[in-house]
């Protein structure tokens, strides 16, 4: 189940809910009480199985963080 974040359009504060996709749950800002919250664009990560050196591919200056 993914995660979405709700802005207060009262307050500002962000809260994030565990729900499913295309729900349509009101909630409640958890700072200030109030209904009015809208779901904000959030980014997300995502991990590929391996790593560089299992696939034989590697960062040109040998200096990449993620191998």
């Amino acid at each position: 189940m993914p995660i979405f974040e709700y802005r207060c359009n009262a307050c500002g504060h962000v809260t994030s809910f565990l729900e499913k996709a295309g729900s349509k749950k009101k909630h409640a800002c958890e700072k200030c009480g109030s209904g009015r919250t809208e779901k904000v664009f959030s980014t997300f990560s995502a991990k590929a199985g391996g790593s560089a050196g299992s696939s034989g591919a590697s960062c040109p200056t040998g200096t990449c963080p993620l191998s």
